[in-house]
């Protein structure tokens, strides 16, 4: 017995949040190649949904993991910046308030 189509709404949102995530993954830490297997490997794990609650709850779950690793980019650019901008022993001053 075959599985009912899904619906073709939820099946654009799923696809386009896939290629977000694939394109986000270019930059991730541990690399791309590490990446892209194993974001393929959890949308394949809920390929077989059709009821549209569970999908809708797996795309809640996916924009969730999208909002994580943007954060996690902001960080390390953060990061980043700070390390050019300050010197490894110089004081940092964080608002008005810093005693000597």
């Amino acid at each position: 017995m075959a599985l009912p189509p899904p619906n073709p709404v939820l099946r654009r949102q799923v696809i386009q949040l896939y290629k977000e995530l694939l394109h986000m993954g270019k930059e991730y830490p541990q690399g791309y190649d590490y990446f892209r297997p194993r974001l393929h490997r959890a949308f394949m794990s809920k390929s077989n949904l059709r009821d549209e609650g569970e999908i809708k709850q797996a795309i809640a779950t996916a924009q969730f993991v999208q909002k994580e690793l943007q954060a996690l980019y902001y960080l390390k650019k953060y990061r980043t910046l700070k390390k050019q901008y300050y010197e490894v022993g110089e004081p940092q001053v964080f608002g008005e308030y810093h005693q000597v």
